[in-house]
Order: structure tokens, then C-alpha cells, then sequence
């Protein structure tokens, strides 16, 4: 049996202790010394989500050594984190900011109430405390929120034997130490070299006359999924982060780099269904969150849905006289929407991947056109036996031209919307979904009762 597949039956073990009440704490550290981080977490998650069970959850939080205890509560969704603080004393949550990783130790400081934060600045190391308040102070979504300042950095000028004592002192602390980052007198970067060249260097080497000058870097300021995208790129285990004196000041790692890129997708479906962020996730958020943040866009939408009512009412007297135009109407405004919804998305997730951008408007916008014209034509090709069976020559005419129009238009206004919003410094996410759909609900009616009436005057 592989240590993977051991997970759950150390899980089940300390369940049934709890649930027996063995709640010895030597007991549950013999069992839980061999459960990663991230299981224990989801265990605790289990015991205060699932079992309202707060007081076996501070049992088997306690019974954890420090270090691993500051792990495993980095790998805690923000909401139990809160729950917890509440629970803690003052001195037990100190601890456990001071084992934390920088990172973590700053995402937890904005979870606390301003008092409490004070409080326990107060009876903090001076250099942690220093720390904390530079990386809290960084605007949330930036290189500086996610980052850490547990990282390997050496000065300029050393030999690689030289160079490898420094590592080995301060590797303990580091989060990662695959790279090393060198820094000339000023603490900017000079230059990064790997673990393994240094390993496999001449012991009597200079290091800056082996280490990489050109290095990809970062700034506190820029976007997170701007370093997702820079992490993503050039295939970086981490990227440095440099203030705006070129000093550096910490790394994104590429986990953390993953938790952005879920983030940021998340987010993206929740403004793509006309739904702000959820902070907690549906499940862990209130009845009147969900619904605040969704009436706003849904009574918009209604309001943007009476065009389509006023359209139909417009051409009351040609409906009259051709009832079987109403057959189609559904099925030719849904096509639409549909073509609409698929070209928003494809450039939605383009923005935001950085695979197109405001530039390429005009060549995609070409692309477009072709693309949408044939699936117009193919789908009124498909759709015309049926009109024709419906309400003859002339019923099949319309339905096709409006089927290859309608498409066409949804096609084109789902690509163009993202670029317009993204142009206005907006979120292109907000183009997706029900809002395209709405639009094309109104244009198609207009187009499709429009193409009728002038097919019929004609005749």
C-alpha cells in the first residue's frame, strides 16, 4: 500500500477516536504524523462543516506540533480560519503566525479585527513584524499580496563554496530552494542561479561570472494573473518580486501561482453567469449574498428583455396575419444567443489567457465573418425543410435568411462586446452569458419579424 492510498484510513482512525471520545493527544499525534497537511485540513473542514463539531476540531488542531500546526492551517479555507481565530487565545494564534510562511501569515493578519491585529503586532518578533506590515500593506490581487518573503538570496561577489555555506544557513527558512537569487550591495537583483549549477560549480568559481543576468522578474504592483501568465510562460518554479527601487522584496511560487489561476477562473464563471465573486464559495455563503448579488443583473436583464416584448408587439398585425412565424421565433433567437454565447466565450478566456488582445480585433472580427456566415447558412440549411412543411415558399425564405442573419449578428456581437468592455476597463467575464443572450434576444426578433415584413410585402 503506497502512503497516498494510507490517507483515508488514518482518516477514519482519528474519526473513530473522536467519535469515541479518545481524545487523548498523544493518541491523535501518532495518528495524525503520517496525514499531510492539506488532509488534515480538509479533515478539520469535515469536523466544523459537515459535524458542527467545533470542540474535536480545537482538540485535534492542538494536538499537532507547532510547525505542522501553522501548515496545516495555511492550507484552511479563509472561512474556517475565521471560525478558528474566534477560538483561539491570543498567545496560541501568535504562535502560529510566527511559524506560518510569510505569505499565509499575511492573508491570516487580514482576517483578524483591526484590535487583535494590533494586539498581536505588539508581542511579535521585531523583524516578523516589520514583515507583516510590509507584505499586509500590498493591494489585494497583486504580485505582493501573493507573494513571500521566505526565499534564498545571497550577495554578489562570493565563491560557489562561499555561496553554498550562505544557502545552507538560510535554506531552513526558505520556501523554496531550488533557486537562488543574487543581490549586489543595494539588495537589487543582480542575478539568479539554480541549486543544481551551484552544485555541480567549481568550488573556487565566482558566481557572477556563472549566474544568469537576465532575470524574469516581477513588480508588487503588477496584477496576479499577470504573474500567472509570466509563471506559465517561461515555465518558472518562481518568479522574484522587485518594489519599485528594483529591490527585491520576495517570490510568487508556482503553488501559489496555481491557487491564482483557480481563483481568477472562478471568478471569471461567476461574472460569465452575471454573478459577482463569492468570496466563500456558494456553499459557505449566505441566502441573501446569493441573493443580492444575483437580482441586480436578473431585474437588469428583465428591463432588456422588454425590447424583445416591445419588438413583438410592434409587428402585432403581421403576426396575426402569418400565426406560424411564432413557431420559429424560439428556435431562431436561441441560435442566435448560442452562436453568441460560444464567440463571447472563445474571447473572454483569449483576454484572459493573453492569447489575443485589443490589436487583434480587427483580424478576428474577419475570422468572424466567415465562421459565422457558414454556420448561418448551415444551420438555415437545416432548418428550412421545416419551414417549408410549415408555411411553404415563402415561410422557408424567411426563416432562412433570418437564421443565417440572426447568427451572424450573435456571432459578431459576442466577439466585439468582450473587446468594448475590456477597452472601457471593464471586465470582458461580463460579456458572457445571460447578457449576450439578452441582446440577441431583442436584435433577433427585430431582424426576424423585419425579414418577414419585407419578404411579404414583395410577395
Amino acid at each position: 500500500m503506497t502512503r497516498g492510498n494510507s490517507q483515508p484510513e488514518h482518516k477514519a482512525i482519528v474519526l473513530t477516536a473522536l467519535d469515541q471520545g479518545r481524545q487523548d493527544h498523544q493518541e491523535l499525534s501518532e495518528h495524525l504524523v503520517d496525514m499531510r497537511a492539506a488532509d488534515i485540513a480538509e479533515l478539520l473542514e469535515e469536523l466544523v462543516d459537515q459535524r458542527d463539531d467545533m470542540a474535536d476540531a480545537l482538540v485535534l488542531l492542538e494536538s499537532l506540533p507547532l510547525i505542522r500546526r501553522s501548515h496545516v492551517y495555511g492550507h484552511l479555507p479563509k472561512w474556517l480560519q475565521k471560525t478558528l481565530v474566534v477560538q483561539l487565545s491570543d498567545q496560541a494564534l501568535l504562535e502560529i503566525l510566527e511559524e506560518m510562511s510569510g505569505d499565509d501569515r499575511a492573508d491570516l493578519y487580514h482576517l483578524l479585527e483591526i484590535d487583535r491585529r494590533e494586539e498581536l503586532l505588539r508581542r511579535m518578533a521585531h523583524r516578523k513584524r516589520e514583515e507583516l506590515r510590509r507584505l499586509a500593506s500590498y493591494q489585494e490581487g497583486t504580485a505582493g499580496a501573493v507573494m513571500t518573503s521566505d526565499y534564498v538570496a545571497i550577495p554578489s561577489g562570493l565563491t560557489t563554496a562561499q555561496a553554498l555555506m550562505r544557502v545552507r544557513q538560510t535554506a531552513p527558512d526558505a520556501e523554496t530552494v531550488y533557486q537562488i537569487y543574487i543581490l549586489d550591495d543595494r539588495g537589487q537583483l543582480a542575478g539568479t542561479w539554480s541549486l543544481r549549477q551551484l552544485l555541480i560549480a567549481r568550488p573556487s568559481a565566482y558566481i557572477d561570472d556563472l549566474m544568469i543576468k537576465d532575470v524574469i522578474y516581477t513588480r508588487v504592483d503588477t496584477r496576479r494573473e499577470e504573474v500567472a501568465r509570466l509563471v506559465a510562460r517561461y515555465d518558472l518554479l518562481a518568479v522574484p518580486v522587485v518594489d519599485e527601487e528594483e529591490r527585491m522584496v520576495g517570490i510568487v511560487t508556482h503553488d501559489d501561482v496555481l491557487d491564482v489561476v483557480q481563483a481568477e477562473a472562478t471568478e471569471d464563471i461567476h461574472k460569465g453567469a452575471s454573478i459577482g465573486n463569492l468570496e466563500n464559495g456558494v456553499g459557505r455563503t449566505s441566502l441573501w449574498s446569493l441573493y443580492r448579488k444575483r437580482i441586480v443583473w436578473l431585474v437588469l436583464l428583465v428591463f432588456g428583455n422588454l425590447f424583445s416584448g416591445a419588438g413583438i408587439a410592434y409587428f402585432e398585425d403581421l403576426i396575426a396575419a402569418q400565426v406560424a412565424l411564432v413557431f420559429f421565433l424560439p428556435l431562431l433567437i436561441d441560435s442566435g444567443g448560442n452562436a453568441g454565447a460560444q464567440a463571447s466565450t472563445l474571447t473572454v478566456r483569449g483576454l484572459a489567457t493573453g492569447d489575443i488582445a485589443f490589436k487583434d480585433w480587427g483580424k478576428l472580427l474577419g475570422r468572424e465573418l466567415l465562421i459565422a456566415a457558414g454556420l448561418g447558412l448551415s444551420m438555415a440549411l437545416a432548418v428550412s425543410p421545416i419551414g417549408f412543411m410549415r408555411g411553404g415558399e415563402m415561410l422557408m425564405l424567411v426563416v432562412a435568411m433570418s437564421m443565417t442573419i440572426i447568427v451572424l449578428a450573435g456571432s459578431l456581437l459576442g466577439l466585439c462586446l468582450p473587446f468594448v468592455l475590456d477597452r472601457l476597463g471593464w471586465d470582458p467575464a461580463t460579456a458572457s452569458g445571460p447578457l449576450v443572450t439578452t441582446l440577441i434576444d431583442a436584435c433577433g426578433v427585430v431582424i426576424y419579424f423585419g425579414i418577414a415584413s419585407l419578404v411579404m410585402a414583395a410577395i
